[in-house]
């Protein structure tokens, strides 16, 4: 009698009982990332003179002596965490252009870190990478998670999305774009809800115990 061969591995090759850990280490990356960088932001404003969250963008905070050194480390952090977390991820799901949205999208913060927004446009090009990408790989992300967490995802990615335009719109010169919230609340809410988002997204692959593709 013949045996019957399963095949246990996942479109990328890699072995399905390695897909759990790989899952679990994007999450815990995922939220390590999103952890310090909201807390160093929320730190380095208390700590900087002045600063007004209506008016300043968030890359200010790199800038003012105090804060500097702070800010731009966990930018630097926050790009090599997502780079891991996007590997991690993609070994469980194989989709090379999803990949491609993380690693962009840490290439961009790793680069807005080294280059702080006092050196020009090279930050502001590196910036508008991270601000575009992390919210594309939110999006992205929608077609791995199932119910709940599809939704959150697209409803995250969406958001960042929409104030993506709406700062380039404003910084454009058509300030009235930014409303009552100002260039720092339009930057914060490109931010923030994915910043959420990895919580949450961290959280789900964490828990996650389904060998099969999510």
């Amino acid at each position: 009698m013949s045996q019957q061969v399963v095949d246990t591995t996942t479109p990328t090759g890699v072995i399905r009982g390695t897909v759990e850990s790989s899952r679990a280490r994007a999450g815990v990356l995922l939220i390590a990332l999103s952890a310090q960088f909201m807390v160093v932001i929320m730190l380095a404003a208390a700590m900087a003179p002045n600063y007004n969250f209506n008016t300043a963008a968030i890359s200010d905070l790199g800038v003012f002596p105090e804060t500097a050194w702070l800010f731009n480390a966990s930018l630097v952090v926050v790009g090599l965490l997502n780079l891991v977390a996007g590997y991690y991820f993609y070994r469980s799901h194989g989709k090379r252009w999803l990949l491609a949205a993380f690693a962009l999208a840490g290439i961009g913060a790793l680069g807005a870190g080294v280059f702080p927004l006092d050196t020009g446009d090279a930050h502001s090009l590196f910036a508008l990478l991270a601000f575009l990408f992390f919210n594309v790989q939110a999006l992205g992300s929608a077609t791995e998670f199932p119910g709940v967490m599809k939704l959150l995802s697209v409803v995250a990615g969406g958001i960042g999305i929409a104030f993506v335009v709406v700062m380039v719109v404003g910084d454009g010169g058509n300030t009235a774009v930014f409303g009552p919230i100002g260039h720092g609340g339009a930057e914060r809410m490109i931010v923030y809800p994915v910043m959420l988002w990895m919580v949450a997204a961290g959280g789900y692959l964490l828990g996650v115990r389904d060998t099969a593709t999510a």
